[in-house]
């Protein structure tokens, strides 16, 4: 599992951010000339005030050089400002100064937070040196985050699949095997038989389903995105499968279509399939009573195909900062089933492997999820967020 897989984190990146002040612009530019590297960001203040205001703009600063004498806020003084903040006193500090090599000078220094001293005319041999030490350390420092990140996000989802084993699977489970049961005892009602096998029958398709949603996760887990399998398809054709197929489920809800323009492209249409079912069967399902699922499809523009289902009724505001997240906090409804809250997640993932977008729109009356596709999928790795 690759570290941008995860759903809450950050991409990870190998440039790191140095901030050098000094009142002089000259000694500025200098410095900015020799640290300047591809993957080093040079944040550039002439005052301490100046330097306190590129501290708030930018988070993750990996050193910063401090001019010691320096009008209205020295060097000292910044330090101590910096050091104050929870937010910045982990910031390495290193002074330099034209002025005197007294000790106690020193000793103020190190007092106020620095990891080193240097005196004018630097040494650029061993300013150079010693900067990219702490840039590498700063590295190390945000690779172990990250790992850490890694691992904490795999136990939590390795913890969640035991829970989907011992809880979910067990309610269609006990289902089956109760009707079953209720079968092997002889019956004086045809029509109670039919009921049964029934319910065996649902319950297995919904086993089937939740297996094929775990599936699908270790598929992603183990790929860094959805697996695609590309070729010629109709976007139209998918939704109508789709609305096919839930429609005889919808218990009297209206789903209406509407298509508008070119609707061809190059996608996984079987994919594709499992993003639109989960869509409308989301919309059936946590809409409002009686309210009717708009379905639209847009292929008026020539590079792009835009899917869209809406309902009425509004997203809990709790509920959108983790909606596209696997095993995220159910909303329970007394009598309906549950899923395993992979299914958007799992939309998700096809469409970014598509090179697609998708994004939830709500406001007080209506919930609408948009998706867009390129007409012309390519195959992309590592695209996934898991």
């Amino acid at each position: 599992m690759t570290y941008s897989s995860l759903p809450n984190a950050l991409p990870f990146s190998t440039r790191v951010k140095c901030l050098v002040v000094d009142d002089i612009e000259e000694n500025l530019i200098a410095l900015e000339a020799l640290l300047q590297h591809d993957d080093i960001d040079i944040l550039k203040a002439s005052s301490g005030h100046e330097a306190l205001e590129l501290l708030l703009q930018h988070n993750d600063v990996a050193l910063a050089l401090l001019d010691v004498q320096m009008p209205e806020m020295n060097g000292f003084e910044l330090a101590e400002l910096i050091r104050g903040s929870e937010r910045t006193r982990h910031v390495p500090l290193i002074f330099m100064t034209a002025g005197s090599r007294d000790q106690n000078w020193q000793f103020k220094g190190y007092e106020t937070g620095a990891v080193d001293f240097l005196y004018k005319p630097i040494d650029t041999h061993a300013l150079v040196n010693k900067a990219h030490i702490f840039f590498e350390l700063h590295r190390q420092k945000r690779a172990l985050a990250h790992e850490l990140q890694e691992r904490t996000e795999s136990l939590r989802l390795n913890e969640m699949y035991m829970a989907v084993l011992s809880h979910d699977l067990r309610n269609p489970l006990t289902a089956i095997l109760t009707g079953a049961m209720a079968l092997q005892r002889p019956l004086t009602d045809p029509a109670k038989a039919q009921v049964l096998a029934q319910q065996i029958q649902n319950s297995g398709r919904r086993m089937a389903k939740m297996i094929e949603d775990l599936l699908d996760v270790a598929r992603i887990r183990q790929a860094g995105s959805m697996p695609l399998s590309l070729d010629t398809a109709s976007m139209e054709r998918v939704v109508e499968r789709a609305t096919q197929e839930l429609r005889e489920g919808a218990s009297g809800r209206c789903i209406h279509v509407g298509k508008h323009g070119d609707l061809d492209g190059v996608w996984d249409s079987e994919r594709l399939l499992q993003v639109a079912s989960n869509l409308i069967g989301n919309a059936l399902q946590h809409g409002e009573s009686g309210g009717t699922v708009q379905v639209t499809v847009d292929g008026t523009a020539a590079a792009s195909v835009v899917l869209s289902v809406s309902n009425n009724g509004a997203l809990a505001e709790g509920l959108k900062t983790h909606l596209f997240n696997p095993f995220r906090e159910r909303i329970h409804h007394p009598g309906r089933h549950q899923g395993l809250g992979l299914g958007l997640y799992i939309a998700q993932q096809i469409v970014l492997a598509h090179g697609g977008t998708i994004e939830a729109l709500s406001d007080n009356a209506r919930t609408t999820f948009r998706v867009e596709l390129p007409r012309i999928s390519q195959r992309s790795e590592g695209r996934g967020r898991f």
